[in-house]
């Protein structure tokens, strides 16, 4: 008995030492990230452990997307989430970045609310609104919109505010604006109290949010394993998702300080982007985005060159 249980406990100690030895094996990677609905998913992806499962020691950073490329040239973060069109600024600003896999698409998470006297966008013109600084979603989201409807950047006054205090200003009808950029989960506040503003553009009338996951090609040269695996991760929280939503959004609910019921209803206006959805996106519809929102970026003097676009996105990771 005695010689039973001291292999029994060698057994355990060497398990144990094995353990902690795969475990110091896992590759470290910092994400830069913001509250927005369309990342949770990355958030689920650490918090179930499924980054862990594929050899991964992830840590997330909630850092405004201003200021994440600053945080990938530090070398604080590794890997950033942010829309497509901010890779290209981060590129043209000399901060090398890569896109690996697309995350999201938006369909009526972003938009632009108004005040009630607010009728058309063209009303806009001479009136202040509010949205991110540039080089970041909610402004290019500004710019696109009055670029449809025959505006520009410059017929409107823009006061630099992040989309929840968008949002929360308009509810609370304090607003020192006539219309502002914001995006889930905070333009459902906005939905749920009609009287104090309305929505007059989403992404179902200008499609123009999708986001992507990127890293510095340093990192992608040096742990292409790792890169992949970040891919695997983030499809394998969509399955997760799939089998065990009220789980998965009670998770990436509380992340957000919101209950998983209010999670998921945020999340309906946007749709997840499964490895199939990303091999159709990059096979054509990125590079056309990718070349119309360089355009509106030079035109609206985020960037003062346009970069190499082809460089901008290494589909081999979504193979």
């Amino acid at each position: 008995m005695i010689v039973t249980r001291r292999l029994t406990l060698i057994a355990a100690a060497s398990a144990a030492l094995f353990a902690g030895s795969a475990h110091a094996e896992d590759t470290k990677v910092a994400i830069a990230i913001s509250g927005w609905t369309g990342f949770a998913p990355l958030t689920l992806a650490k918090e179930a452990g499924l980054f862990q499962k594929q050899g991964l020691d992830v840590s997330i950073k909630k850092i405004p997307q201003k200021d994440r490329h600053l945080a990938i040239a530090s070398g604080d973060v590794q890997c950033a989430a942010t829309t497509v069109e901010t890779w290209i600024a981060w590129n043209a600003a000399g901060v090398a970045t890569t896109q690996i896999f697309q995350l999201d698409k938006s369909y009526g998470a972003d938009g632009l609310v108004v005040k009630p006297t607010i009728a058309k966008i063209t009303d806009l013109k001479g009136k202040t609104v509010a949205a991110s600084a540039p080089g970041t979603a909610p402004y290019f989201g500004l710019a696109w919109i009055l670029k449809k409807n025959g505006m520009s950047i410059k017929d409107v006054k823009v006061l630099t505010l992040e989309p929840q205090p968008v949002a929360n200003a308009m509810i609370a009808g304090t607003t020192d604006f006539d219309a502002g950029m914001t995006y889930e989960p905070y333009l459902s506040a906005v939905r749920a109290k009609p009287e104090a503003g309305k929505i007059i553009a989403t992404t179902l009338d200008y499609p123009m949010v999708m986001d992507t996951f990127g890293c510095s090609p340093k990192f992608l040269k040096e742990n292409p394993k790792a890169a992949k695996a970040l891919a695997d991760g983030y499809f394998a929280a969509l399955d997760m998702i799939k089998s065990d939503p009220k789980k998965s959004y009670e998770i990436m609910g509380a992340d957000v300080k919101q209950s998983g019921e209010a999670f998921e209803k945020s999340a309906a206006f946007l749709r997840w982007q499964d490895k199939a959805a990303n091999q159709k996106f990059f096979a054509g519809e990125h590079a056309a985005f990718t070349k119309e929102a360089a355009d509106l970026l030079l035109e609206i003097g985020t960037i003062k060159q346009i970069p190499d676009l082809k460089t901008l996105a290494d589909t081999s990771f979504i193979k």
